[in-house]
């Protein structure tokens, strides 16, 4: 696709039939998501052969199609058992709240540079379909934007990216990490402008100053 005079779309049936020399209206269509394993029949032409195609496409080596992409199962931090706040989890917080302020920027702009935009707000629209509503729904307006800035941060974990954009970091390290363990650990962190929260599914977990 890097020479591409016809502008072929790599989303579209319609460009992949043409690329192939294929008849549009003579074969199956169907969507595949990697990230959530959803696979759905757009259009049945043919002879049925879904079940086919569907143990075809869950074999796949994705990182041979979008090399960056990383399958990680999709953590909802609110239907995680949280531990108890410690001094750990404090120390990651005061990490994440020295990188925060580069991660929406950092995370779009980096990922766009390795692959289709498309792909990008795909794991974001996965992400958000499975997490951010309910979490979204756990805090209030004033500490929206923080919590979106972690949606982000947890956006890069999906990603093998060796240089993320204005931000320094070692090479091949993600300098988003402290908020992706906090994540992983059933741990949202917020700001309001002025106090720092730790959210679990238990509501605020720990409240303060960094």
């Amino acid at each position: 696709m890097k020479s591409n005079p016809i502008c072929l779309e790599p989303d579209s049936h319609t460009s992949i039939c043409k690329f192939h020399g294929l008849n549009d209206d003579k074969v199956n269509k169907y969507e595949y998501n990697p990230l959530n394993q959803e696979f759905t029949v757009d259009q049945i032409n043919i002879k049925d052969d879904r079940a086919l195609a569907e143990r075809w496409v869950k074999k796949l080596d994705f990182a041979t199609i979008v090399k960056p992409l990383r399958l990680n199962k999709i953590i909802h931090p609110f239907e995680i058992e949280p531990p108890e706040i410690n001094d750990s989890h404090l120390e990651l917080l005061k990490l994440w709240t020295s990188v925060r302020a580069s991660a929406l920027d950092s995370v779009k702009d980096s990922v766009l540079d390795s692959v289709r935009d498309s792909i990008r707000d795909s794991v974001r629209v996965s992400v958000w379909a499975s997490v951010l509503a309910s979490v979204w729904d756990s805090v209030r307006d004033s500490v929206q934007t923080s919590v979106w800035d972690s949606v982000w941060a947890y956006i890069s974990d999906f990603f093998e990216i060796d240089d993320w954009k204005y931000i320094d970091h070692k090479p091949g390290e993600n300098p988003f990490n402290p908020c992706i363990e906090l994540w992983k650990q059933g741990i949202v962190p917020s700001n309001d402008g002025q106090k720092w929260r730790l959210h679990t599914k238990n509501g605020i977990a720990w409240e303060g100053d960094i």
